[in-house]
């Protein structure tokens, strides 16, 4: 789901509060957990502290959340055993946001709270390959931030990287751009594998 403008508005009201710039937060925060931007940014502050204040915020914040075109379509078409959502929120914010945008909870579900170390990391992707029952050169990782797209590939998957919240040059290390989610195109007729394209 599109979540940029719930996570600009949390992390100004955040700074506002402390006297704080955003700007170099918002900058790297996209796609990364909410400890990570900080000690990545303001190692001085207390991460942990700081983080659980921005997850309180984040937890009741709906402003601009809404699917992109053709995440609905997209995961009706895979099953549970097929698919799974690996995000840098908490579970609370997470189920939030997809219960905001109309989208499903997913079986496979892995949060920051599944994770020592989130993305770049490979960490939770090799989680939900795990849970998944795949090995990860079978899974295809759909992703739209730099942190991101490092973590699937450091995971040994295939990225295709959705050009949605980042310019094309930082996401120069997935295996294939595409414009938009929509522009997927997911086969799943008469195969327990699946085809994606574009």
């Amino acid at each position: 789901m599109d979540s940029r403008r719930a996570v600009e508005l949390v992390w100004h009201a955040w700074a506002a509060e402390r006297g704080l710039d955003p700007a170099p937060f918002l900058k790297v925060a996209h796609g990364r957990r909410i400890s990570e931007t900080i000690r990545l940014v303001r190692p001085d502050l207390d991460a942990k502290a700081e983080a659980a204040a921005l997850d309180a915020m984040e937890e009741t914040e709906t402003g601009g959340l809404a699917p992109f075109p053709g995440a609905a379509d997209l995961l009706a078409r895979l099953s549970d055993a097929q698919h799974a959502v690996v995000t840098s929120g908490s579970p609370a914010v997470a189920t939030l946001r997809l219960r905001t945008s109309g989208l499903p909870i997913p079986r496979t579900f892995v949060t920051s709270a599944d994770v020592a170390r989130g993305k770049p990391e490979p960490e939770p992707y090799l989680l939900a390959a795990g849970r998944l029952g795949l090995a990860p050169a079978d899974c295809v990782v759909i992703e739209d931030s730099p942190p991101g797209v490092a973590a699937g590939k450091a995971a040994g998957m295939r990225v295709i990287a959705v050009l949605t919240t980042h310019a094309p040059e930082q996401l120069g290390a997935a295996d294939a751009r595409v414009a938009a989610l929509a522009r997927l195109r997911v086969d799943t007729a008469g195969a327990a594998a699946i085809t994606v394209s574009w």
